[in-house]
């Protein structure tokens, strides 16, 4: 079903597994990267990677080269590689004056892209003669922080969300790297920095998190107006939204071409599925298994019973109904031992995550057919969930 992993009381702000899934690059809301080793069902730590001078925002593990990319809040980014059993960090030069809030390796890690404060993406190729890695920036129409991004299958084409309340996709073709790229859904012609396509949803809330779908078609993205919204490049850039009465995500990714995991502020992975050009909420993964023993009905000492017949002022009686508090048997005379109250006054959360997800990743599998997926949020924890057993085991879930 799922597997928690507790790193203490800090926040987990961002995280990054590598090929094989034994080795987790983690920050706990510091300038530090935390490098831990899977040892049986436990994370050993390893190594620290402390080059940054402040808090870092965002981790990237590239799979096949085995090289990390970080960024921070310092305006800086490092690409770090293990040699002889250390991690050794490359210079980075993105050449922005504000905070780096988002790092992203290419499908094909020959160039990264970096979102910061400064209004840009900086697009990163290694130079070979230098020995470092140089920038090129995407500007314009950026009217604010970029705060996620992600990359299109084509190795070219990069989806941005802002804090301007907008989706975008951009062309990031780097000639010194690149191959030239054939036509795609999003167009023809991708000249490097050209606006491929914007998005807005109608209200106000700043882009959290932005996913492509596994055949690059379609991307979705969640902002801070408790909004999932997608854009199908198939259909003419149609977009459709949904909001409903639940709180704010911070982090998407889809999980088959159908299907998407989001989750946020109500502290529970959520699953969607977009067919027929509707977006609609199939239900939660995180359902709580607490079983009551056995359940009684009270009226709180401080609730005064209205279930009398009164007058009003036609004289037509006229009665209100009682309020009664039910909890279990088992908790009422707990909270009577420890509180000297029968009120359930705990202030534990029911669901695993007992604090706002920051962030929602594929564990085992991919965009297209995804096993297993994890999450990590403010409460410190990390949970790897296991797809396909819990559509087994919730009714009514099911992955398109």
């Amino acid at each position: 079903m799922s597997e928690i992993h507790d790193f203490g009381v800090a926040p987990v702000t961002c995280h990054s597994f590598d090929k094989d899934r034994t080795g987790l690059a983690l920050s706990l809301n510091d300038s530090n990267v935390k490098i831990y080793k899977k040892s049986g069902t436990k994370w050993q730590e390893t190594d620290t990677l402390s080059e940054h001078g402040q808090r870092v925002t965002s981790i990237d593990w590239a799979p096949n080269s085995n090289r990390i990319v970080t960024c921070s809040a310092d305006r800086n980014a490092f690409v770090w590689m293990l040699e002889n059993g250390k991690w050794k960090q490359v210079l980075v030069i993105p050449r922005i004056n504000r905070a780096a809030t988002f790092v992203r390796w290419s499908p094909k890690e020959n160039k990264f892209a970096v979102g910061s404060g400064s209004r840009l993406i900086a697009i990163c190729y290694y130079d070979v003669e230098n020995n470092w890695w140089v920038s090129r920036h995407i500007k314009k129409p950026i009217r604010s922080t970029v705060t996620c991004l992600d990359w299109h299958p084509n190795n070219v084409l990069l989806a941005a969300g802002s804090t301007d309340f907008k989706c975008r996709v951009f062309s990031a073709y780097q000639k010194e790297v690149d191959e030239k790229p054939g036509p795609s859904s999003w167009g023809t012609k991708m000249p490097f920095g050209a606006l491929m396509a914007e998005f807005s949803n109608g209200l106000g809330g700043w882009v959290h998190s932005v996913s492509f779908s596994p055949s690059g078609d379609k991307v979705a993205w969640v902002g801070h107006d408790s909004s999932v919204s997608v854009g199908d490049a198939t259909k003419g850039n149609e977009l459709t939204v949904i909001r409903e009465s639940f709180l704010p995500f911070m982090g998407i990714t889809w999980i088959t071409e159908n299907s998407l995991v989001a989750a946020g502020y109500d502290c529970n992975p959520m699953l969607f599925s977009h067919t027929g050009g509707k977006v609609s909420l199939v239900g939660q993964l995180d359902q709580s298994q607490e079983k009551e023993s056995g359940q009684l009905r009270f009226r709180p000492p401080n609730v005064v019973d209205y279930n009398q017949s009164s007058m009003d002022g036609d004289g037509e009686n006229e009665e209100s109904e009682t309020h009664f508090l039910i909890v279990s048997a088992m908790n009422r005379f707990k909270n009577l031992d420890k509180k000297a109250t029968a009120a359930d006054t705990s202030t534990e959360l029911r669901t695993q995550h007992q604090n706002t997800i920051m962030q929602v990743s594929i564990h085992t599998g991919t965009k297209a057919s995804a096993n297993k997926i994890a999450t990590s949020g403010v409460d410190g924890k990390l949970i790897i969930w296991d797809l396909k057993s819990l559509e087994k085991s919730i009714q009514g879930l099911k992955i398109a």
